[in-house]
């Protein structure tokens, strides 16, 4: 194993050409008036797209990244992209922030002051890229799901002095969160996690009534993938007849990113009523960047061959806190969740929505350090 520090400084000729793609866009055509309806509004696109190729400045970004204490770990020979950040407390936890698709490690970012720098309980935080994400390694052997992503950021923990860490996660954050408790539980302090996906299923006895609650988020759930899901089986089945498209084409990739922010966030009909340009376009160019849509997307498909199906002796005895947000959807009942989890926390929050660490950072911040503080 090696952890050696890491700058960002993405080649010039890499932005020129990004920016020569975004003016060379071939617009498709809308229906009248027809908004966001049939997917990415296409009047919004266009503004974003002029300001990505006009006024967007990737160099400010890359600087405040470097601005923290970025490293490459080689882990099993795979390479890991994180940021260490520590509290301004000694006795600060060790904690892992997970991020999940469409986002990055940039989700993370709004968290760092607010769990390093409080007076009172504060964190040690590392921040990694997900295995295909952002500048951690692309995996092209079968076999990079949620459980053995959990192997190596735990082997990370460690070689970094934390035998014992709590975790934060959403969407693959969540995911890899439940699968470090259900498989480290002695390493792990604490979950907390702000939605559960839909390849977790609890153990049932054969012959198991479901509640009617459990019944109705079983619907639900159907019917938020007959509506909402065509992308998930996209990406869980063809991933690389997509990719093409995506990788190829700057507004494309921008397109089928920016539609899930509107989409599962809790904007309210208007992006900018909580997201900025800036941090929109920040997450869509490093995935353009680095080229990553490709190795990110196929983690459907992993999950799809390997999903978190608990067997009869798979319960997460780690204390487990679970931060419900309005605009997740679709979210299990708590007694689903409780048949494969020791839930000793739950949240219903009054805002947001899937982004939760960049929608509602302060409530996050607060939930988290809450949790935390009562089990140290």
């Amino acid at each position: 194993m090696s952890i050696q520090p890491f700058q960002i400084k993405i080649p010039e000729e890499a932005l020129i050409n990004l920016h020569f793609r975004i003016g060379q866009t071939r617009w498709p055509d809308a229906m009248n008036n027809s908004g966001w309806n049939f997917g990415a509004g296409l009047s919004y696109m266009r503004e974003l797209a002029d300001y990505w190729e006009n006024k967007f400045n990737w160099r400010k970004i890359e600087n405040d990244i470097n601005n923290y204490p970025n490293f490459i770990a080689e882990i099993d020979s795979y390479r890991i992209h994180f940021l260490h950040i520590k509290g301004r407390n000694p006795d600060s936890i060790p904690i892992i922030l997970l991020h999940g698709w469409p986002g990055s490690f940039l989700e993370m970012m709004k968290l760092i002051p607010l769990l390093t720098e409080n007076f009172n309980l504060t964190f040690n935080l590392v921040i990694p890229s997900l295995l295909g994400y952002g500048f951690s390694q692309k995996i092209t052997e079968p076999g990079c799901n949620v459980q053995f992503m959990s192997d190596l950021y735990c082997k990370l923990m460690k070689e970094l002095g934390y035998e014992k860490f709590g975790v934060h996660g959403g969407d693959f954050g969540s995911g890899i969160g439940m699968s470090l408790a259900l498989m480290f539980p002695h390493n792990i302090i604490g979950l907390h996690i702000n939605n559960i996906e839909s390849y977790y299923k609890p153990f049932t006895e054969p012959g198991t009534v479901l509640s009617a609650d459990e019944i109705q988020y079983e619907k639900d759930s159907n019917d938020w993938y007959e509506k909402e899901g065509s992308y998930s089986h996209q990406q869980r089945t063809k991933p690389l007849t997509l990719a093409y498209a995506l990788n190829d084409s700057p507004a494309g990739l921008c397109a089928w990113i920016i539609e899930k922010f509107y989409s599962w966030s809790d904007c309210k009909g208007n992006l900018e009523n909580i997201f900025s340009k800036d941090e929109l376009l920040a997450n869509v160019t490093l995935y353009w960047l680095t080229e990553t849509i490709h190795s990110s997307i196929r983690l459907y498909r992993e999950s799809r061959n390997t999903p978190l199906h608990f067997g009869k002796n798979d319960f997460v005895e780690v204390p487990t806190a679970i931060v419900r947000f309005p605009k997740e959807d679709p979210f299990p009942p708590r007694e689903y969740i409780e048949r494969g989890f020791n839930v000793v926390r739950w949240t219903d929050m009054p805002a947001g929505g899937h982004f939760a660490a960049m929608e509602q950072p302060e409530l996050l911040s607060k939930d988290i350090i809450s949790f935390f503080s009562r089990l140290t």
